[in-house]
């Protein structure tokens, strides 16, 4: 059922379902969906506008399922969690306070970055419903950056060949790449990381 194949010929309905599946419980990359959905346009079996705007409302209804659990847990019920782990959270309440504040003020292009992370797109809609962002500024900021990450992973699709191999032989390596810095530098933070009763 993950096969990208199996959903593209349920049409732009299955594109649809699979962008939402895959902001909820991905189980195929947006890489890959896009990637390959791409190469159906590239093919003349599908339109590119329609193929974009259909991931980009996929992420924005996958991704609101997100934010919504945030918003009714709220950022409050987080500090016995905090309190508990946080080195393996790499933060103490503080820094909590410290996020609302930043969220606060650049929680926007913070949602917009982030849609272009191999990991994290997803994640970072918890925080952004926790620290109560509105959710008209939430969807405006998703919907940018979704919209240009899915046009681009169309257009790779689109120009750089007709098969997935091809497509991933380019995208595999950058999000490789990416994926192992980020753990890399949550790694780093554990190692390092001190509460600051200990500063």
């Amino acid at each position: 059922m993950s096969d990208p194949q199996f959903w593209l010929g349920l049409g732009y309905l299955g594109i649809f379902l699979l962008m939402v599946l895959e902001n909820i419980i991905p189980p195929v990359p947006s890489e890959v969906i896009m990637g390959v959905a791409g190469i159906a346009a590239g093919q003349g079996k599908m339109d590119f506008t329609l193929l974009v705007l259909t991931g980009t409302l996929g992420c924005i209804v996958g991704n609101l399922f997100w934010y919504e659990i945030g918003v009714r847990f709220g950022y409050k019920r987080l500090q016995p969690i905090v309190d508990r782990w946080g080195r393996w959270l790499t933060m103490d309440w503080e820094d909590v306070e410290k996020l609302r504040g930043f969220f606060d003020r650049w929680g926007g292009i913070t949602v917009f970055v982030f849609r272009f992370m191999p990991i994290g797109r997803t994640v970072i809609s918890i925080p952004a419903g926790l620290l109560h962002m509105p959710r008209w500024r939430f969807i405006a900021y998703t919907t940018g950056g979704s919209l240009v990450w899915n046009a681009l992973l169309v257009s790779v699709g689109y120009w750089l060949g007709t098969s997935f191999e091809t497509v991933d032989h380019w995208i595999a390596p950058g999000v490789t790449a990416i994926v192992v810095a980020v753990v890399a530098l949550y790694l780093w933070r554990v190692l390092t990381w001190k509460p600051r009763a200990e500063h």
